[in-house]
């Protein structure tokens, strides 16, 4: 089933249901559909049911995602996605190497905020600005032109701290479980619109 067909049969349970929350609880490791060589997702009848199992779990229990995994492993099995995933830590040299960059361009990348290194190492999130910059400057883009994105996301932020911060606020059981997971599926939410809206922007550009 393309994800389009799994939406139509959960929401008549789950009216809430959306592509992005799919695409979410996907990215956070609870379900794990393959791809079509093209890259469509491709789900069957046990993603289905796992993630009905999933929305029933938050709807009538309340429960964060964490305990909902190992509430699955239990019931399905635990899928490879839940498996440890090996950190990434990589020296300045190591990241220079991975991302394709010279030292020069890393060095404006920790001026303009871009990214920066935890105890002298660059996790996975560092190494995949570095990437991206680099790619960038093929078109001539570099760290002082991407101030903006920057900013943009420091904005979206916000957001997302001013939406969490009644929850915390709370200090309940489970708190900073359901403000962790809000805080994720806000973000995904958020990158789904920014692409939107920079798709859109490009087609008027392009006279589209």
């Amino acid at each position: 089933m393309s994800i389009g067909e799994v939406l139509a049969l959960l929401q008549g349970e789950f009216p809430d249901v959306t592509v992005s929350k799919i695409r979410f609880l996907e990215g956070e490791g609870l379900i794990e559909p393959e791809r079509s060589p093209s890259g469509f997702r491709k789900f069957t009848h046990l993603h289905v049911e796992q993630l009905r199992f999933i929305l029933t779990e938050q709807r009538d229990n309340y429960l964060p995602l964490r305990v909902i995994k190992d509430k699955m492993a239990e019931s399905f099995g635990r899928p490879r996605v839940l498996q440890d995933k090996q950190e990434v830590r990589l020296s300045r040299a190591e990241l220079l190497e991975a991302a394709g960059i010279d030292e020069e361009t890393l060095g404006e990348l920790e001026d303009y905020g871009l990214l920066a290194p935890v105890a002298r190492r660059y996790d996975e999130e560092a190494l995949t600005v570095a990437r991206t910059v680099g790619s960038l400057s093929r078109f001539g883009l570099h760290a002082r032109h991407l101030r903006a994105v920057k900013a943009a996301a420091e904005r979206e932020c916000g957001l997302v701290e001013q939406t969490v911060a009644p929850i915390l606020k709370r200090r309940a059981p489970g708190a900073i479980g359901e403000a962790d997971e809000a805080a994720r599926e806000l973000s995904t939410l958020l990158l789904d619109l920014h692409a939107s809206l920079v798709r859109t922007g490009v087609r008027s550009v392009l006279g589209g």
